[in-house]
């Protein structure tokens, strides 16, 4: 009978450290998996790992949003979030794949959960002070050596792409100020455009803009950080921007007296497959494929506003102005939702028919006024 009690007490034991070697081997399996589709996987990958640090330090965040009072707080607490989250993200994978092994210690060792941590540690960060001589986990020290620089290199790597990326997004951002201001307006694009370079001048615009949408779906689903990287200046951002851009479009489209432009139309389908992309990523639903008398965010007194402040400019009008209104809606419709979502998600600064109806307003969005002009 005590041979049997201890044969089942080994049993058990055996059994036990197989199951905390298998949950180590998961543990690290999936720390490593989570960076390879955050750094190296050149497509869209919303990984577990990655989006609970996000949300975990947003939440760290939202707190300290409580106590500010203008968007200029928020955008000045905001603007760190970001790159906190971004660094905190490798230190998490560092951290798992320590906890992984140290669980992987155990259950091959069984040696003591005190000893295993330390091995572990000295063996992810390449101390030396602790080693054991078996040949089992001598295998398992030298791949979690080397794990830990690769996931060190991964970091090295990743943010000179971030910034890179970032870089290239802002330029357009910046350059869009001497055409439509800060914050950018339809009103002032277009009425500027006509007063001094002429309206046709703005096709070339599009063909731009048109490789800025390509360029942002690729890098912000890729690289998804940089969905929440702030531009320099509180006033400007990357959502408030594309907005601008895409109504004066739809603005050209469907109520300026000009030839049509294919490039216009273009360029908008462009912008709204994506900003859809992104908003994939993050899980924001929206009509995929939207009629043009579904409702939208603009209503249409709003529009007959800037109808009224158009002509006064001198910029040539289509003469039906219900039909010009339903143009305009038909186009708009197919990005309403996705660019007031991320608006929202990004906390935006204030711009005309974009953040102005998802955020609340501050001394910023008193300051510059509701018309855009």
């Amino acid at each position: 009978m005590t041979d049997l009690n201890a044969l089942v007490q080994i049993l058990i034991i055996g059994a036990a450290r197989l199951l905390i070697l298998a949950a180590g081997i998961l543990i690290v399996a999936n720390t490593f998996l989570s960076a390879v589709k955050t750094v190296v996987l050149p497509r869209s990958a919303n990984t577990k790992l990655s989006r609970t640090v996000f949300r975990s330090v947003r939440l760290a965040f939202d707190l300290r949003l409580r106590h500010a009072d203008t968007y200029e707080d928020r955008d000045r607490i905001m603007a760190l979030y970001a790159p906190i989250a971004l660094l905190t993200l490798p230190m998490v994978w560092l951290a798992m794949v320590l906890i992984g092994y140290t669980l992987i210690y155990v259950g091959i060792e069984g040696m003591a959960l005190y000893d295993a941590f330390k091995l572990s540690g000295s063996s992810l960060l390449t101390l030396g002070f602790e080693r054991r001589d078996t040949v089992f986990g001598m295998i398992f020290e030298f791949s979690e050596a080397a794990l830990g620089l690769v996931i060190v290199a991964l970091l090295i790597s990743y943010l000179p792409a971030m910034y890179s990326a970032f870089s290239k997004r802002e330029a357009l951002v910046t350059m869009l100020e001497v055409r439509a201001n800060t914050p950018p307006s339809p009103y002032q694009m277009i009425t500027r455009a006509h007063q001094i370079s002429g309206l046709a001048q703005l096709s070339e615009l599009w063909e731009l803009w048109e490789v800025w949408f390509a360029e942002l779906e690729e890098s912000h689903t890729s690289l998804a950080a940089l969905v929440y990287f702030r531009s320099p200046l509180a006033g400007r951002s990357w959502v408030t921007s594309a907005g601008a851009v895409l109504d004066s479009a739809a603005l050209m489209l469907s109520t300026v007296d000009m030839p049509n432009d294919p490039q216009a139309q273009l360029m908008i389908r462009s912008g709204y497959l994506a900003l859809r992309r992104i908003a994939d990523f993050f899980n924001i639903s929206y009509d995929a494929d939207p009629k043009s008398t579904d409702p939208i965010s603009i209503a249409q007194d709003e529009f007959d506003q800037l109808y009224d402040s158009l002509a006064e400019a001198g910029v040539p009008l289509k003469a039906d102005r219900d039909q010009a209104w339903r143009d305009y809606a038909g186009w708009r419709v197919n990005y309403d939702r996705v660019l007031l979502a991320l608006a929202a998600l990004t906390m935006a600064p204030y711009a005309p028919w974009v953040s102005d109806r998802s955020l609340p307003r501050g001394t910023m969005y008193r300051r510059n006024g509701k018309n855009g002009k």
